[in-house]
């Protein structure tokens, strides 16, 4: 079978490469350039714990050799320490690890150098390309111009993306989120192996906001947000920030060797599509993101992560479409998510007024900053496929883990079919292989899980994937499951119009549906969703039609005490529509259908 092609040869299309061939599939990494990458010191990656640990399991040497590992952040504003996060030792797997990118991806060019499943092709610059029933036929430019076949191809080119302009992909979002002053010396500061967020430092050209992160050989990296009208930064300006603030930090000025400046601008961008046939977008060329201290770089490695596994199984073994479009699923809406959580919170961050000098808001505001930072909470924490198309349905017999639906599975100990004792993420991806785990020890051995790959959902079973409506349907869900799902409904229904007070309402509706646990308090919770949305005219008339709740039902333990009215019907909800106005029912059409198909699935297992 044909290899699959890369286009791009930075640290995703490397480490691509790399997760391919460790399942045994080969790959041909399309490099515009010569091979080489030009030393920026002031470029520099922070990679999570989960993506330095799949670096290192790529054979990325330089993760472990050349990266700085913090041992604590600290958060001040002006001159109070606000916020303290101790991390151990430099050995702790917890913490961030810091380097510069050109550092990383030397370190991965070595490791693909020494696959022979990976070539790399230096001069590679996209063309054309061309998609059939059976593959892909990639066309590069002078001066390599040739043809590739391959059996996928994925986009790892970055912003200016080749591989998205030819897939016609619209890339919308915001330009210039944020603007920030880099500048990596080496110097020596107090608390040398810890990084620091300083937000309004006394001093006068420190601005809003300075960053301090160390890097190996003593080496740090200043950032400084820019303000947003966005003013040129002289080398004299630069310079006099450089100064005022290592004296601000020590006191005086110390001696310092400037190493590398620079100026970088943060976009929000995400494609409209992840996938067209048998092409893929993957990293910078799938989404923009940098601004409140999350990573690109690391939503680009839980990318390939989560697509690696599902093209070797296309290899090896041909997949169906689900399994290809849950990668757009899964990871479009993981970051979809991280974009919509930072452009919500930076008017909160960056904004002015009498709410930063509420009590207690400063402490809210530099924990979202260290969220951020630190990749943990909605800004930076690993993400968890609830959703996704491959997710379980729930069954009477599954029981519950200490790993979430859709989380990534924790890296324990595990015993191979050989008898050798490895780390489960060691063995995920290659094969199809069965394992047992017994609660408590954090042990587990050959028996039965279906392996996927490192971030594929967890709790999947025999059954197969199912949607909610199905498992409603049959009445199985739990009363914590059904309430999660209305409540992501409500929310998604909110970005199509619906008012704030009425997705609000519905959420805490879900909150008291969610208690019962039978097919009957499923209806219950979908008509609690339902009543809470009193912002709405239209949902306001679905409380008034008697026909949606069935006469003197009763509540459970209680039998002399009459429903009042905590149970829709389906046939109730099509009496209403049918005497709804045409102008409602467009509207109920526009914003509400997803709540209604909520509470008629639930209740047609009730009833």
């Amino acid at each position: 079978m044909d290899p699959v092609i890369v286009v791009g040869a930075g640290p995703v299309g490397l480490a691509l490469s790399l997760a391919l061939a460790g399942q045994g599939v080969p790959s041909v990494v399309l490099d515009e350039g010569a091979g080489k990458d030009e030393p920026r010191t002031a470029r520099t990656a922070v990679l999570r714990p989960d993506t330095a640990e799949l670096l290192e399991r790529l054979g990325c040497a330089t993760v472990r050799d050349d990266g700085a590992r913090w041992t604590g952040w600290r958060s001040m504003r002006r001159n109070q320490e606000v916020r303290q996060v101790d991390f151990g030792d430099a050995d702790d797997p917890s913490s961030p690890v810091h380097l510069p990118q050109h550092d990383l991806t030397r370190g991965l060019r070595d490791a693909v150098t020494a696959h022979e499943l990976v070539r790399t092709v230096p001069h590679g610059r996209l063309d054309t390309i061309e998609q059939d029933g059976s593959g892909v036929t990639a066309h590069t430019r002078e001066p390599g111009s040739t043809s590739w076949r391959g059996s996928f191809l994925v986009g790892c080119d970055g912003a200016r993306s080749t591989v998205r302009k030819l897939l016609d992909i619209r890339f919308p979002g915001r330009t210039s989120v944020e603007r920030h002053a880099v500048a990596a010396l080496r110097t020596e500061l107090p608390r040398p192996d810890e990084a620091l967020l300083h937000r309004m430092p006394p001093w006068r050209t420190g601005g809003q906001e300075v960053t301090a992160r160390p890097l190996p050989g003593g080496v740090w990296r200043l950032d400084w947000l820019l303000p947003p009208r966005g003013e040129l930064v002289t080398p004299e300006a630069l310079l006099a920030r450089i100064r005022d603030t290592l004296g601000g930090w020590c006191g005086e000025t110390p001696p310092y060797e400037l190493i590398d400046t620079g100026v970088y601008t943060v976009h929000h961008r995400l494609a409209r599509r992840w996938r067209v046939g048998r092409a893929f977008l993957a990293g910078d060329s799938a989404h923009l993101l940098g601004a409140l201290g999350t990573q690109g770089l690391d939503e680009g490695l839980r990318d390939i992560d989560n697509l690696a596994w599902k093209l070797a199984q296309a290899w090896h073994l041909g997949a169906s479409e689900t399994l290809l479009d849950s990668y757009q699923a899964e990871r479009r809406t993981a970051v979809a998510a991280r974009l919509r959580a930072a452009d919500q919170a930076l008017p909160v961050l960056r904004g002015s007024g009498l709410r930063t000098y509420l009590s207690g808001t400063a402490r809210g505001h530099d924990t979202l900053l260290t969220d951020g930072h630190l990749g943990r909470g909605a800004l930076g924490a690993p993400p968890e496929y609830t959703h996704s198309p491959l997710a379980p349905l729930h069954t009477e017999a599954q029981t519950l883990v200490g790993t979430p639906l859709g989380g990534p599975v924790a890296d324990v100990r595990a015993t191979a079919p050989d008898g050798t004792t490895v780390r489960l993420r060691d063995r995920l991806g290659r094969g199809r292989s069965w394992w047992s785990g017994r609660a408590g020890d954090g042990r587990v051995g050959p028996a039965a899980l279906d392996d996927r790959g490192a971030d594929a959902p967890a709790g999947r079973g025999r059954d197969g994937p199912a949607g909610t409506r199905g498992a409603a349907r049959r009445g199985k869900l739990s009363g914590g499951v059904r309430a999660h799902r209305a409540a992501g409904t409500a929310r998604r229904a909110s970005g199509r119009g619906v008012p704030r007070s009425a997705a609000r309402g519905a959420v805490r509706g879900c909150g008291r549906g969610a208690r019962g646990r039978t097919g009957g308090d499923a209806g219950r919770a979908g008509a609690a969703a339902l009543r809470g949305c009193r912002g709405s005219r239209e949902v306001r008339a679905l409380r008034k039609a008697r026909a949606c709740r069935p006469g003197g039902s009763g509540r459970p333990g209680r039998p002399d005490r009459p429903d009042r009215g905590h149970q829709l019907t389906a046939a109730g909800v099509r009496g209403l529509l049918r005497n709804m106005t045409d102008t409602d029912v467009r509207l109920w059409r526009r914003v509400h259908m997803d709540l209604v198909r909520y509470a008629g699935c639930v209740c047609s297992a009730s009833c």
